[in-house]
C-alpha cells in the first residue's frame, strides 16, 4: 500500500505537470462584453420612455394647440359674419367699434403685426443672431430662442418675473393631467391664466402711466411748435412733422428778426436732434429755447451758430447728444435767402427751370466740437423756385423690402407737383411715403418744410 501510495502521488504529479499548460492556455470569456450589451439594452428602454412620454405630452399639447386654432378660427367666422350683415347699429357692434377703434379687420391685423415686429426689435434687441462657432442648426436656435426669452423675463421687476415662471409652470404642468370632469378653478391651466392675467394688469398699469405722462409731454412738446406757418411776403410755407413715438426729435420753426441792418428778416430753422423718442425731445426743447433766446441779439446767421453750437456743447455728453440743423434768415425786402446748413440733410433748390442746387454749406453739427465756426451761403429765390427742408427720416424710410426711399423720388414728386401749393404738395409727399412704406413700422421722426417763392 505504501507502494502504492507512493506511485500514486508521482502520477499525480506528473499529470498535472502535463496538464498544466493546457489549462493555463485555456481563456476564460471576459464580461466586459456583457455590461455593454446590458447597457445597450438600459439605453433602449430609456430612448423607449423618452419617446412614449413625448408622444404623451405632445398629444396634450397638440390637442390643446388644435383646440385654440379651431375657437380662434370660429371667433373670426363670427365676427366676419357679423360685420357682412351689418351689426353697426346695434349694441354688439356699438361695443366692437368702442373697443376696435372704428377700425375694420384688415386694419386691426396690419396694426397687429406691426405691433409684433416693433415687439420683437424691442427684445430681440441686445440678442445676438449669430451662430456660435460649431453649433449646430438645431442648438442654434433653441441658443436663440434662450436668450430672446431671457431678454422678455428680463423687462419684468423680478415679482413679475416670479408670478411669470409660476403661470409657465402650471401651464407645463397642465400638459401632464388628463382631461375630465372636474371644477376648472382645480386645474392648473386655471392658475396659469390668473397668473399672466395678474402680470398683463400690471404691465398694463404701468403703461398706462407712462402713455399719459408722454400725451402730457406731447402737448408741452406742441406748445414749442408753430401751430401754422406766418404770411411772410414774397413766399409761402408749409410743414409737418410725424414722430416716430410720441414725442419727437426734430424740429422746425418759423419766426421773425430782427436784422442786424435793422430790418425785418424771418428765420427758418429744421432741427434734428441724435436720438428718439423721450431724450431727443428734451434736447429739442433745449435747442429751441437756445434759438428763440440768442435769436434775439442781432448779428449775422453765422455769429448766431457759433453761439448756438458753444451753447450746445456744454449739454451734448461730449459730443454724444448732438443736433443737425439748417438755419436761413429771408429779407423780403431783397428777396434774398442767407443759409447755414450744420450737418444737415442737404435741402433741395430747385429752380423754376428744373436745375438743383444742394445747401450744404456750413460746418460740423451742432454740439460736437467747441470753437467750431461756421460758413453761410447767399441765395436769391425767384418766383416758381422751391426750397424743400427735410430730416433723414423722410429719404431713409424704408419699405418691406429693407429699400430707402431716397432723395431721387422726392425729386420725382417735386418735379411732377412743383406747380401746386406748398400745402397741397405736402400731403402729396407724405402720401407717397406712406404708400411706399406700406406696413412698415416708421424708425425715426419725418419732417418736411416747404418754401415756395411767389
Amino acid at each position: 500500500m505504501g507502494s502504492l501510495t507512493q506511485h500514486d502521488e508521482v502520477f499525480d504529479r506528473e499529470y498535472f505537470n502535463a496538464i498544466l499548460p493546457a489549462m493555463t492556455s485555456v481563456r476564460v470569456p471576459s464580461s466586459k462584453p456583457l455590461r455593454q450589451r446590458r447597457r445597450r439594452v438600459r439605453t433602449g428602454f430609456l430612448v423607449i420612455a423618452v419617446i412614449l412620454a413625448l408622444l404623451w405630452v405632445g398629444g396634450f399639447a397638440v390637442m390643446r394647440i388644435t383646440n385654440f386654432f379651431i375657437h380662434l378660427l370660429i371667433l373670426f367666422a363670427a365676427i366676419s359674419l357679423l360685420f357682412h350683415f351689418g351689426f353697426r347699429t346695434s349694441r354688439i357692434g356699438r361695443f366692437w367699434s368702442r373697443v376696435s377703434n372704428g377700425l375694420d379687420l384688415l386694419q386691426l391685423w396690419n396694426q397687429f403685426h406691426t405691433d409684433l415686429r416693433s415687439s420683437y426689435r424691442l427684445y430681440s434687441r441686445g440678442v445676438d443672431p449669430a451662430r456660435a462657432p460649431g453649433a449646430g442648426r438645431i442648438k442654434h436656435y433653441v441658443n436663440l430662442a434662450n436668450r430672446l426669452f431671457w431678454a422678455v423675463v428680463e423687462c419684468l421687476s423680478p415679482a413679475r418675473r416670479i408670478l411669470l415662471l409660476f403661470a409657465l409652470g402650471f401651464f407645463i404642468a397642465d400638459l401632464w393631467t388628463h382631461p375630465g370632469p372636474r371644477p376648472p378653478w382645480f386645474g392648473a391651466e386655471f392658475w396659469a391664466v390668473l397668473l399672466l392675467f395678474c402680470v398683463l394688469l400690471l404691465e398694463v398699469g404701468d403703461r398706462v402711466v407712462m402713455k399719459r405722462d408722454l400725451e402730457i409731454a406731447k402737448e408741452i412738446q406742441a406748445w414749442l411748435l408753430p401751430p401754422s406757418p406766418p404770411v411772410i411776403p414774397g413766399v409761402e410755407i408749409a410743414f409737418i412733422t410725424h414722430p416716430a413715438n410720441t414725442v419727437a426729435g426734430d424740429y422746425y420753426d418759423v419766426f421773425s428778426r430782427s436784422s442786424s441792418a435793422g430790418e425785418e428778416s424771418f428765420l427758418i430753422a429744421v432741427a434734428d436732434v441724435a436720438g428718439k423718442s423721450i431724450p431727443a425731445a428734451m434736447l429739442m426743447a433745449t435747442f429751441q429755447a437756445s434759438l428763440k433766446t440768442l435769436a434775439n441779439s442781432p448779428g449775422p446767421l453765422t455769429e448766431l451758430l457759433d453761439r448756438m453750437n458753444a451753447y450746445a456743447c456744454s449739454n451734448s455728453q461730449n459730443g454724444r447728444r448732438f443736433t443737425t440743423a439748417f438755419i436761413a434768415e429771408y429779407a423780403p425786402a431783397s428777396r434774398i435767402f442767407t443759409c447755414v446748413n450744420a450737418g444737415h440733410n442737404p435741402p433741395m433748390l430747385r429752380r423754376q427751370t428744373g436745375e438743383y442746387e444742394r445747401l450744404d454749406v456750413g460746418g460740423i453739427p451742432l454740439g460736437i466740437l467747441a470753437g467750431s465756426t461756421y460758413e453761410s451761403k447767399t441765395i436769391t429765390m425767384q418766383p416758381g423756385d422751391w426750397l424743400v427742408i427735410f430730416t433723414d427720416g423722410v429719404t431713409e424710410a424704408e419699405n418691406s423690402s429693407t429699400d430707402a426711399y431716397g432723395e431721387r423720388r422726392l425729386q420725382d414728386i417735386l418735379d411732377t407737383h412743383c406747380s401746386e401749393t406748398p400745402s397741397t404738395l405736402l400731403q402729396t409727399i407724405l402720401s407717397d411715403l406712406n404708400f411706399y412704406c406700406g406696413n412698415t413700422p416708421q424708425q425715426d421722426d419725418v419732417t418736411l418744410l416747404l418754401v415756395k417763392a411767389s
